[in-house]
């Protein structure tokens, strides 16, 4: 396992710091096609340039890249919402274009692409104070407003979601294997209540006890399909994280398909939680990293969604805390795996 980043590679400064709190892999955010050029894809110039900025300082590397859309925005703002309302002709010229963006990935050698898979977005419901006068999202269904218009989606049931999400991997899967390019779909954030939210009914990729995941993974089953798995939207998923979420990481594991993993905790549940720091959730992360060295997992870790404070702007003291706890996981993994040979 390794340390990455999802950070915004910004300036040479800023993969300084990156690389001064051991980050190793680094998400690259090719830049957004111009609107006047007609065209809604990477070039692969411009995603070898990205990758080219990243790793000119010694010992980065881009692994993956994040695509221009289908991002975990709310669907009314998102620029391009056609793959996710389910509108023909239009979804069919977006998936061109993300066949476009694998191809310039494949020719950039960068191996990995990330993306979501968002109706209704990451939906807060107002914010609380942790240690240190640090603030936090909140979320709990019981605080969302029920008067709240349908998002630009309409009505949309459970079939209706793995429909769109069907249709989907149906014509980007096979493009994937053929690029060798593997996708990495980030579940949902949070889950909707009972009863749906804003016309969603579920949204399904954060069901209940992340039955969801496992339906998606069979769907069109590939080596080149996977998850971009965050711990912390798991544990939003689950009625008890203390209990449940460290056997369904172990059997996540167990596909080969996990690509990424995201480190957040929260305290709370299901409708009721909130983001805290690392090591201070209901979820233990020191555990889950274990989980994942005993089935194998040799791939990436970020941390995710640190907490805010006024001295710290853009993050940097939280994502320093978040570096050295994942390291000290992970050297803590290899050490107790040597002791067990």
């Amino acid at each position: 396992m390794v340390l990455g980043t999802q950070r915004r590679a910004s300036s040479a400064a800023t993969l300084q710091e990156f690389r001064r709190h051991g980050v190793e892999k680094v998400w690259g955010y090719p830049p957004d096609p111009p609107i006047e050029s007609g065209r809604g894809y990477w070039l692969a110039s411009e995603v070898a340039q990205t990758k080219e900025f990243i790793e000119s300082e010694p010992g980065l590397e881009m692994h993956a890249a994040t695509l221009p859309f289908l991002g975990s925005t709310l669907i009314d703002r998102e620029d391009r919402p056609a793959i996710m309302l389910g509108k023909s002709p239009e979804r069919d010229r977006d998936i061109d274009d993300i066949h476009k963006c694998l191809e310039a990935c494949a020719a950039a050698g960068v191996g990995l692409v990330k993306y979501n898979m968002s109706l209704t977005g990451v939906i807060s419901t107002g914010e609380v104070e942790l240690r240190g006068g640090s603030t936090t999202r909140q979320f709990r269904a019981a605080d969302l407003d029920p008067s709240e218009p349908d998002t630009i989606a309409g009505k949309v049931s459970a079939d209706d979601f793995w429909e769109r999400i069907d249709y989907f991997l149906e014509r980007v899967v096979p493009v994937a294997e053929e690029l060798k390019v593997r996708i990495a779909c980030h579940p949902q954030d949070p889950g909707t209540p009972p009863g749906g939210y804003r016309g969603v009914e579920e949204n399904v990729l954060s069901a209940p006890g992340g039955k969801g995941l496992f339906k998606f993974l069979s769907m069109h089953s590939s080596p080149y399909h996977g998850l971009n798995l965050c711990v912390g939207t798991l544990a939003e998923m689950l009625w008890n994280p203390r209990a449940e979420i460290y056997d369904i990481v172990r059997r996540l594991a167990r596909t080969d398909r996990v690509f990424n993993i995201h480190l957040r905790n929260i305290i709370g549940n299901r409708n009721d939680f909130i983001e805290v720091w690392p090591d201070e959730g209901d979820v233990d992360h020191a555990r889950i990293i274990n989980v994942l060295a005993d089935e194998g997992y040799s791939e990436v870790i970020d941390p995710d969604h640190v907490p805010d404070h006024v001295d710290d702007p853009g993050g940097k003291q939280a994502y320093a805390h978040g570096y050295g706890f994942i390291l000290g996981a992970i050297a803590g993994a290899s050490h107790r795996s040597r002791s067990r040979r």
